[in-house]
């Protein structure tokens, strides 16, 4: 064996065992991520959907979660100026609980109504409700209906 390949050997078995070491690592630094449906208009069940996600968020901690509640249909209302929620939700906005409400939904009341529905404060918008839930199933989310 040459001199260029004992100097090699240990080189690359450091490597490796620096590798194996961030693998490791990263499999700890797992963060979880959920996407909590509202599809309802009833309230006791959009309570239990910001009782779920401030109760992840207390378990998991801030940093180690990501949240997202996607609302559509008559779960609309909960994203809107007229819930009951309504300072509960862009409280929790402000937490790093990300809300989407859909367009498509948005689009029907107002034809419906000929009024556009006036989201909350820290209120996102998706073009359809369903597809976002589907899309964050793809990324990995777990999914709750309440």
């Amino acid at each position: 064996m040459n001199r260029l390949q004992k100097l090699f050997i240990p080189v690359l078995g450091a490597l490796l065992l620096l590798g194996n070491t961030g693998f490791v690592f990263a499999e700890d630094d797992v963060i979880h991520k959920i996407v909590i449906q509202v599809s309802t208009d009833d309230p006791r069940t959009q309570r239990i959907a910001l009782n779920n996600a401030v109760n992840l968020q207390k378990l998991y901690g801030m940093d180690n979660i990501l949240i997202e509640i996607v609302a559509y249909g008559p779960g609309l209302d909960l994203l809107t100026k007229k819930s009951k929620q309504a300072k509960r939700v862009e409280s929790l906005a402000i937490q790093d609980i990300t809300f989407n409400a859909c367009s498509n939904t948005m689009e029907k009341v107002t034809k419906k109504t000929g009024k556009k529905p006036e989201l909350l404060s820290g209120v996102g918008t998706v073009k359809a409700g369903v597809a976002r839930i589907m899309e964050l199933q793809e990324q990995g989310y777990s999914y709750l209906r309440p």
